[in-house]
């Protein structure tokens, strides 16, 4: 399965905050985006030759262009050090489509969008649309420093400084209080989006969920958390069979290989990206069998239905998990 992709001129950097840089983009042959939900993702290859992916953080209703925005990691593996060291206006790059497992929930009374950092660049998306439609919202920003926090002058300024609350500097001791009023007056059928560093997050489910059901959480992770899958609570077979429903086809998956490569052994390629669960490019529907989820994509309800799972790093409880492929 071949992924799309389109070939972008980048019209713009800009540096937002400390170590944090955008990027414009546009389409090579002049044609504008596909439309896209907020919250959405892109594969962008670097100069470097890895791919990586990034959120699309601005108005999702602009189809002339895509922004995104990186921040520099220290322990860079080549992507965020490639783009603020080897692109400038002017450079060429390959990205994929806009892909969205962190949507806007319909019908909900209230979003409450909690960010930490570079994890604000989905909920900016969030809030453009959410301004349009008019729909209630407030947006939350914890910072290191006002210098640290991306976008904060178009935040600052109308139309978003009425929806915005910034908290910098925000103690490690004093964030479940602070979280704690943050949600503290959600109203009945709100929904809770945030996007940050993994124990950011941890925290934020776990307040949210004194006011709101967990499916009302929505969360969104940049990188894969330590794997615990392996832990002794692992019900995951360390060998299983996977069957193709269209064909028959059946491949053995032993303890040391992916799904991923084992269906590449016999022809089928699945269309994978971060190879850590985190993207969800790699999801296929399951037909029967039991997967042991391994990704960092799926929302609670997905993973107790067990309908899909994440190939390049989940495994099965059952001896057969059949595929829709």
């Amino acid at each position: 399965m071949e992924r799309t992709t389109f070939s972008v001129r980048v019209d713009s950097v800009r540096d937002e905050a400390h170590g944090v840089r955008s990027f414009s983009i546009s389409r090579l042959d002049g044609q504008p985006f596909d439309r896209y939900e907020p919250g959405a993702h892109i594969d962008v290859t670097v100069p470097s030759g890895i791919t990586r992916q990034y959120s699309l953080c601005g108005d999702p209703d602009h189809r002339e262009a895509h922004l995104f925005a990186v921040k520099r990691e220290d322990a860079s593996r080549g992507g965020s050090r490639s783009l603020h060291d080897d692109v400038t206006v002017g450079c060429e790059l390959t990205i994929g489509a806009p892909r969205n497992l962190f949507q806007l929930a319909a019908g909900a009374s209230e979003h409450i969008l909690i960010a930490a950092g570079i994890g604000v660049t989905p909920l900016l998306s969030m809030a453009y649309r959410l301004l349009k439609q008019n729909e209630r919202f407030v947006l939350h920003y914890f910072a290191r420093s006002a210098e640290h926090a991306a976008f904060l002058p178009l935040l600052s300024r109308a139309p978003f400084s009425e929806f915005v609350r910034p908290h910098f500097g925000v103690e490690k001791e004093q964030l479940d209080a602070v979280l704690a009023d943050c949600v503290a007056n959600a109203r009945e059928g709100s929904h809770i989006y945030t996007c940050g560093p993994g124990p950011f997050m941890e925290r934020v489910v776990a307040i949210g969920e004194t006011r709101v059901p967990s499916e009302a959480i929505h969360l969104e992770r940049f990188a894969a958390e330590p794997a615990s899958a392996a832990s002794s609570e692992s019900n995951a077979l360390d060998a299983f069979d996977v069957q193709i429903a269209s064909s028959g086809a059946i491949v053995h998956v032993d303890k040391n290989t992916t799904i991923v490569a084992a269906l590449a052994s016999i022809g089928i390629e699945v269309d994978t990206s971060c190879g850590e669960g985190v993207c969800g490019t790699c999801m296929v529907d399951v037909v029967s069998g039991t997967p042991e989820h391994r990704d960092h994509c799926l929302s609670k309800a997905e993973r107790a239905g067990g309908k899909v799972i994440c190939c390049c790093v989940s495994r099965a409880t059952s001896p057969l998990l059949v595929l829709d492929l």
